[in-house]
């Protein structure tokens, strides 16, 4: 069971960043933070589904290069993307190269585009499983942490019905703890709510 590191600042940290400053920097800013924007939750759950089969440093990686080649994430133009980008972007060596998901963005751009003009929203589609409160779970151990949830299937169910692509319940129970709908913060990082450095900083 891989518990949490002590970092040379002095501060435990999920082992999972392990020493890597951009690793740990999106540890320490970016994961679990509860995310409520509509687009960046879009950006989010596309780069999580191009994550699949892939680790997450990878996409991280190329995170900037995945925003210039898809328009900054807008789903508004992504949804109108025709065989000439879906190509452009098959010949773009900044990003993962996978014709079924890069189709699956563009598909996953209008099932957004239609939660957003008919209701209600995607972020409180998202948040209305959990009642607007991030579940906040206490685990000693990265062994602990599950691939997928009864909640993870359910909110997996709800967006492929809607016509999202690349949305199995694994993909996103790791969006759900990347945009903070859960957060699996080891209790003994510093990231963790019930951290004394956590309240502290």
């Amino acid at each position: 069971m891989s518990a949490a590191l002590l970092h040379p600042d002095g501060l435990y940290r999920c082992p999972w960043p392990r020493q890597d400053p951009l690793y740990v920097a999106y540890h320490d800013e970016e994961w679990g933070v509860p995310e409520h924007d509509d687009r960046a939750l879009y950006e989010k759950l596309v780069l999580d589904g191009f994550q699949a089969g892939l680790s997450w440093i990878t996409i991280l990686r190329k995170r900037d290069n995945f925003r210039r080649a898809f328009d900054g994430f807008a789903p508004e133009i992504i949804a109108g993307y025709g065989k000439r980008k879906v190509t452009a972007l098959m010949n773009d060596a900044g990003i993962v190269r996978n014709r079924a998901k890069i189709e699956g963005a563009i598909l996953s751009a209008r099932a957004y585009l239609a939660i957003m003009e008919k209701g209600p929203g995607f972020s409180a589609l998202l948040w209305d499983f959990v009642d607007g409160k991030p579940q906040v779970n206490r685990r000693r151990g990265t062994a602990e942490v599950p691939a997928e949830t009864p909640l993870s299937h359910a909110i997996s169910k709800e967006l492929a019905a809607r016509g999202f692509k690349f949305v199995g319940p694994t993909i996103v129970y790791a969006f759900m703890q990347a945009v903070g709908i859960v957060n699996d913060h080891l209790v003994k990082c510093y990231c963790h709510p019930d951290s004394r450095v956590h309240r502290d900083l």
